[in-house]
């Protein structure tokens, strides 16, 4: 593949513009007449809007106008939606209450927005949002899960009758139900996987501008698919026609989920440029983030597995509910449902599975996709469960995973996944060997000679992603394909350009997609551009989550060169009176096979382009498109084990050792995969450890900045060991798998395990901060 091809640790190209300070962000981007937009927001989670009072404000130096939610529902700009459709298990369909992007007359969580000042400043449009007054009318909260649920709670739809948005099951009940009959031990737990907030360096931006002239609205966004938002805002939000929108997402700073989905801002602010006739932008500051950015997990579940009395799994039940928050955001409805039920297999040979899950509504910021997206949730149970087991057996953990490993492949679990390959053995002893599992108990018996307490946890995750095919999601209600489009442009003087719907936002795309292109041709990464992000420039495409951008996007990219590929071989051997089949490239050369004749790609391409003498019939040019729709998910896995030592005087936990060995098929760049490893471990660390949205009874988010939301810092994290095995995934052609969000999917589980293990009480929830390991210590 030459030195810069697939399996290089190539540099990444685009770290040079972004550390000397050149990224374009959102925020950057400047325009002629540029006005400035501010929130005026909701102070209750829950309240009646019965009149706004604007005249102040509209007097205020530098104020454009003053825009209201009534006025927004007046232009028929449409609510925004669930792009999943479930249905519940007595087949009814989900209850989507009515979500305006400025609420006209109710507002469900505290930060909704119910008017917006447009201003030639940012400053000018603070204060002026200040000095509207608005007159609310408070009405009852339900701010968590048990509240929202429990009898007489404040109705918060009308469509939703008790707040249930859905009861959705999947699996075998009746058979799942036998095999606990028949078990010989149950091991049960009840789990909270704890509400996290996405915080990536970059809030979130909009820039709208609208052309009077020619009717066509132009919207720079930090989306992490700016083609499905241009998709949903022409055809659902009748804001513009989709052939009179262009959407930009130019560098975007960190997504993790947050920026899939159409939020009210970009709405608002596109709805504005026409009512105003002039740009308009907003950027949001932390403290909207942490406010009105989706939020991620929040599931209350009860967990039971069964075994036989050789400590094989026979059985598991699960029924979870899920807190949306208060509003279904666009993919919300998936998350608890097809993203996390359908992984609840784990690693593990389970003939009998059956989930329940409820969804509801609270008031509180809406709940979708964060990094992992219900599989970190699914991994949480099983291995929490697990662990669990084999406490309760008196067994070593590592080897009743192995006992109940899964080994023969392809594999079809009860809850519709079928895995194609794996190898969960390897990863494991690949784990146990890097941090010397062998060796544990005499480093735990040293620790408690010292007054510590030392602990080891063990992780073995499996993720679904690279969410496909098409056809199959279509039938479990999603509401768009989930196929990835390329186009290969060769230039007429051999440099070629690679259009993609997919979107880099930190994934390092310019470095691997180029890596693709130029060791399949054998030129320098140089001579390759990688082109992404505007809808005017990439005809289509689904844009980059759920670790789809390598599996996906990348082989409709291997799609497309192979045409570009095969036309090119015609030109080269028409070129050279030879055969066809005798071309073979090297080295950016076309050659001639057992001869010394060949032709270099730029006069290939330039003949193309020249079109003095091509193969009889042959059109001009030399560039090609694909769309590429995946046979099957991808199925990473892996195993993670986590030593800790825990200060009984403190509750502090402390990292002796954490390894990582992944299974991520074929590796593009290891280093990139390397920092995306470092990057899901951190945030899943972060949620065991550190990370935790909190909201008060009246649903005021207690930890609505830095100050009380604590994010991992470099000294909280230990120096990761990782390691990889590898099974070529057969369902693409380059034999890749997801790598970006296994680190979030599998550390949270190890930790947890790893800190129960040293304190010797299984009851702990995440996040386990000091205060409440000390508790679980010391009663």
């Amino acid at each position: 593949m030459g030195v810069e091809g697939i399996g290089a640790s190539v540099v990444r190209k685009e770290d040079r513009r972004f550390i000397t300070g050149r990224g374009r962000y959102v925020d950057d981007i400047k325009l002629v007449g540029l006005t400035h937009a501010h929130f005026v927001r909701s102070p209750h989670a829950h309240a009646r809007v019965k009149g706004i009072d604007s005249s102040a404000a509209e007097k205020m130096p530098g104020v454009v106008g003053v825009l209201t939610g009534q006025q927004i529902v007046d232009d028929k700009v449409g609510n925004l939606i669930c792009g999943w459709a479930i249905t519940s298990k007595d087949g009814t369909g989900m209850k989507m209450g009515a979500w305006p992007a400025m609420a006209p007359e109710i507002v469900r969580f505290a930060g909704q927005a119910v008017a917006v000042v447009i201003a030639e400043t940012k400053n000018q449009a603070r204060d002026a949002a200040e000095a509207v007054v608005v007159d609310y009318e408070e009405l009852p909260v339900a701010a968590d899960i048990r509240a929202a649920i429990k009898p007489g709670a404040p109705q918060l739809h009308p469509e939703a009758a008790g707040n249930v948005i859905y009861d959705w099951t999947i699996g075998e009940e009746a058979a799942t139900d036998a095999a606990f009959k028949a078990a010989a031990n149950v091991v049960s737990l009840d789990i909270t996987n704890n509400r996290l907030v996405p915080n990536a360096m970059e809030p979130r931006a909009a820039i709208a501008e609208y052309n009077d002239a020619e009717e066509h609205f132009t919207l720079y966004t930090t989306s992490q698919n700016p083609h499905v938002a241009r998709l949903v805002l022409s055809a659902f939000y009748n804001i513009a026609q989709e052939h009179k929108l262009r959407v930009v997402a130019p560098d975007v700073g960190g997504g993790f989920g947050s920026k899939i989905f159409i939020y009210p801002e970009e709405m608002v602010a596109l709805w504005a440029s026409k009512r105003v006739r002039r740009p308009v932008k907003w950027t949001g500051d932390r403290s909207e983030a942490f406010l009105t950015d989706a939020h991620g997990r929040d599931h209350l579940t009860k967990a039971e597995m069964a075994f036989d009395k050789d400590n094989k799994i026979t059985g598991l039940r699960v029924k979870t509910y899920a807190n949306l928050g208060a509003y279904m955001s666009l993919f919300s409805s998936s998350v608890p449902t097809y993203l996390y039920a359908t992984l609840l297999s784990g690693q593990y040979n389970i003939p009998n599975i059956f989930a329940e899950v409820i969804s509801v509504y609270t008031n509180t910021t809406p709940v979708d996709a964060y990094r992992g997206a219900g599989r970190p949730e699914a991994s949480f149970v099983v291995e929490r469960l697990m662990e669990t087991a084999a406490r309760q057996f008196k067994v070593d953990p590592a080897e009743l995973r192995r006992k109940n490993f899964i080994t023969q492949f392809p594999h079809q679990t009860p809850v519709i996944m079928a895995y194609d390959v794996g190898d969960f053995g390897a990863s494991l002893d690949s784990a146990m060997k890097a941090i010397d599992y062998a060796g544990f108990p005499a480093r735990k018996a040293k620790a408690k000679a010292e007054g510590k307490l030392r602990g080891i946890g063990i992780s073995c995750y499996i993720e679904a992603c690279g969410i496909a095919p098409s056809k199959a999601v279509g039938s479990l209600g999603a509401g768009v394909g989930l196929w990835e489009s390329a186009e290969v442009r060769v230039n007429p003087v051999g440099t070629i350009e690679i259009l993609t719907g997919s979107h880099s936002h930190g994934q390092g795309h310019e470095t691997t997609f180029a890596q693709l292109v130029a060791g399949r041709l054998g030129i320098p990464i140089s001579q390759v551009s990688i082109v992404h992000g505007d809808t005017d420039k990439v005809q289509f495409g689904m844009g980059t989550y759920g670790s789809r951008s390598a599996a996906v996007g990348m082989s409709a990219i291997f799609k497309a060169m192979e045409k570009v590929e095969a036309k090119a071989k015609k030109i080269a051997a028409h070129q050279l009176e030879a055969s066809e089949a005798d071309i073979v490239i090297e080295n950016g050369e076309f050659k001639v096979t057992g001869t010394d004749k060949s032709i270099a790609l730029p006069m290939v391409a330039l003949a193309a382009y020249t079109a003095h003498n091509l193969p009889d019939g042959m059109e001009p040019g030399l560039k090609e498109g694909a769309f590429y729709d995946p046979t099957n998910f991808t199925f990473p896995a892996g195993a993670y084990i986590c030593e800790i030592e825990v200060d009984s005087g403190t509750g502090k936990t402390s990292f002796v050792n954490f390894v990582a060995a992944d299974d991520f098929g074929q590796l593009i760049n290891p280093m990139i995969v390397e920092g995306q490893v470092h990057g899901g471990l951190a945030q899943g660390i972060g949620q065991a450890l550190l990370e935790g949205a909190v909201y008060d009874g009246s649903g005021q988010l207690m930890t609505a900045s830095f100050m009380d939301y604590t994010m991992p810092r470099a000294d909280d994290l230990p120096s990761f060991k990782l390691s990889h095995t590898t099974t070529l995934c057969p369902g693409n052609p380059l034999g890749v798998k997801g790598c970006g969000e296994a680190g979030a999917i599998g550390a949270s589980a190890a930790v947890i395990n790893a800190i129960t293990d040293a304190i010797g009480n299984n009851k702990l929830e995440m996040p386990a901060t000091p205060d409440r390991v000390w508790h679980a210590i010391h009663g």
